[in-house]
C-alpha cells in the first residue's frame, strides 16, 4: 500500500449561519455546529480513502466561543492518522465576522472514520503521510487519542454484560 500525504485529504466548508439554525440566544445550535463537523470530517476521510466512510467516534466537544448568526462558519478537516480500515480525522472550526473580518475559534473535534467497501464491509486504507512539524506532532497525537478510544470502549463493554 503506497500512503498519500494529508494535503491531499484536506478540506474546507464553509456555510452562513443562519436564523434557522439559532437557539432562543441567537447562537448556532451545538448539534448544527456538530452536524457539520461530521460532514467536514467525512469529505476529508473520503478524499483520502476514496472510497465511502461511517462515523466510529467522535471525540468530546469543547465549545470556546458561540457561534452567532450571521457569522459565516469555516471548517477545517484533515486526516491525522490511519489506522488500517480507520482513520481519525482533526476539525477545526472558526467563525468569521463578515463585516469586520474578525475570525473566532469556536471548537476542534477528532472523529473516527471507517472506509467501507462496496459490500459496506471495513476496507484497508492507505497510510496518511505527514510531511510537517505540525502534521508530525498530530500524527502522533492520533496515535495517543487511538489507545484511549480503544481503553474506553473496552472498559465500556466490560461494564456493559449484554456486549461480552
Amino acid at each position: 500500500m503506497t500512503g498519500k500525504p494529508v494535503r491531499e485529504s484536506a478540506s474546507e466548508y464553509a456555510q452562513l449561519a443562519l436564523p434557522n439554525d439559532a437557539n432562543n440566544l441567537g447562537n448556532v445550535l451545538g448539534g448544527t455546529i456538530m452536524h457539520l463537523v461530521d460532514m467536514a470530517g467525512a469529505m476529508a476521510a473520503m478524499r483520502h480513502a476514496r472510497k465511502l466512510v461511517v462515523t466510529a467516534s467522535v471525540d468530546s466537544f469543547q465549545f470556546l466561543h458561540p457561534a452567532h448568526i450571521g457569522t459565516l462558519m469555516i471548517l477545517r478537516a484533515s486526516v491525522n492518522r490511519v489506522f488500517r480500515t480507520s482513520m481519525e480525522v482533526g476539525v477545526y472550526v472558526e467563525t468569521e465576522n463578515l463585516v469586520t473580518g474578525e475570525r473566532v475559534h469556536n471548537c476542534s473535534a477528532y472523529l473516527t472514520f471507517v472506509a467501507l467497501d462496496s459490500d459496506g464491509r471495513a476496507t484497508p486504507v492507505d497510510p496518511v503521510i505527514p510531511e510537517s512539524e505540525d502534521e508530525m506532532r498530530r500524527y502522533r497525537q492520533a496515535g495517543e487519542r487511538r489507545e484511549s478510544r480503544l481503553a474506553l470502549r473496552n472498559h465500556m463493554k466490560a461494564d456493559n454484560p449484554t456486549q461480552r
